[in-house]
């Protein structure tokens, strides 16, 4: 008797760590996002800046070169279109969202479009894989 209700407290105390430990669980993405205003470390690091101290981000990395930004995030807590609004919030345009105005006035003139008046280079066209 005195070793069944151990053995059933036991049981009943690994359950519950069990699904404690089970609700903790948070689902973590991984998305790609075109930010093809980005064209240089200074772009780079005014993302980066910018969007990792918000809630959720784990990881933000953006690669000037190919024009895309990765982000690694925590779903439950943000979602991938509030991210591109604080990437357009910095003033660089992000897949559908376009860049806000004033922030995109506010860049340095070396991380404007040329067709701005800015000293941006021009993103370089990478041609389609032949078939």
């Amino acid at each position: 008797m005195k070793f069944t209700s151990r053995l059933l407290i036991l049981l009943a105390l690994v359950m519950g760590i069990q699904a404690v430990s089970n609700a903790q669980t948070k689902a973590v993405l991984t998305a790609t996002i075109k930010t093809p205003g980005a064209l240089c470390d200074n772009c780079k690091k005014r993302i980066e800046a910018y969007v990792k101290p918000y809630d959720g981000i784990i990881e933000i990395n953006v690669n000037y070169r190919k024009g895309e930004t990765k982000v690694k995030y925590i779903t439950d807590r943000i979602n991938i279109e509030e991210i591109k609004a604080y990437i357009a919030n910095v003033g660089y345009d992000a897949d559908d969202v376009l860049a806000s105005e004033d922030a995109y006035k506010r860049l340095p003139t070396t991380c404007k479009k040329a067709e701005d008046g800015g000293t941006h280079p021009k993103p370089k066209l990478v041609p389609a894989p032949q078939q």
